[in-house]
């Protein structure tokens, strides 16, 4: 379920975050509300938006043929996401918790871009960065271990979340699990090694709030 609101509220500065007022006009932004694990968009739907995340955060997954599913990103608060190299969308997208999201119509987008060097950069550094964490992600899942994958995915979680001492993570284990291959055993397993050597952990019941006690060590297993 999703709930229209006010286009144009403040968010949190972005890769196009910074566009002049008379882009933001042309580019034509509006915002809505996605509940937790409500749809944004589905796979193979036309893809005529790009999206930025206000606050909350999603996830991009498949579902394979045998009903698992592999989650390829993680989308938190001043991502963009949305942006294909075609005119559907490749994955489908849900709200891990509840989420806003602004939306750019892809076209009007596309035509301020054609007129404006400073958006067309920022358009050009989002498709390297999507291209260089598809290349990571396929590093992670082809050759690390479980524990290097975990401590691969809480190195990640840690440069992109924004608490300094207290490491928020908005998805499950299970989240974590499809994102990196894994069951959420072994997730469960790899955490629990990390915490009883000192180099993580956690606070409160879901123990989704990880301290991060030692990275230097957290480092070295990421290989």
């Amino acid at each position: 379920m999703l709930v229209n609101i006010n286009a144009a509220s403040a968010g949190r500065q972005s890769a196009l975050g910074e566009l002049g007022e008379l882009s933001r006009a042309r580019v034509n932004l509006s915002e809505f509300k996605y509940n937790r694990g409500s749809e944004i968009y589905g796979e193979t739907e036309p893809a005529d938006y790009i999206y930025h995340v206000v606050e909350g955060a999603v996830r991009s997954y498949k579902l394979l043929s045998d009903g698992r599913r592999q989650i390829g990103a993680f989308h938190l608060v001043g991502d963009i996401f949305g942006l294909e190299n075609g005119s559907v969308h490749r994955f489908t997208t849900e709200a891990i918790v509840d989420t806003t999201v602004r939306l750019m119509k892809r076209r009007s987008l596309e035509h301020v871009a054609e007129t404006d060097v400073l958006v067309a950069l920022d358009l050009l550094n989002m498709t390297t960065s999507s291209l260089q964490h598809a290349e990571d992600h396929m590093l992670l899942l082809g050759r690390k271990t479980s524990l290097e994958r975990v401590a691969a995915f809480l190195l990640e979680m840690d440069r992109r979340l924004t608490a300094s001492s207290v490491m928020a993570l908005p998805m499950c284990r299970r989240d974590i699990a499809d994102y990196l291959g894994l069951t959420l055993e072994t997730v469960s397993r790899a955490l629990s090694y990390l915490h009883g050597r000192g180099i993580l952990g956690f606070l409160g019941p879901t123990q989704r709030q990880i301290v991060l006690k030692d990275r230097v060590r957290l480092a070295d297993l990421d290989l």
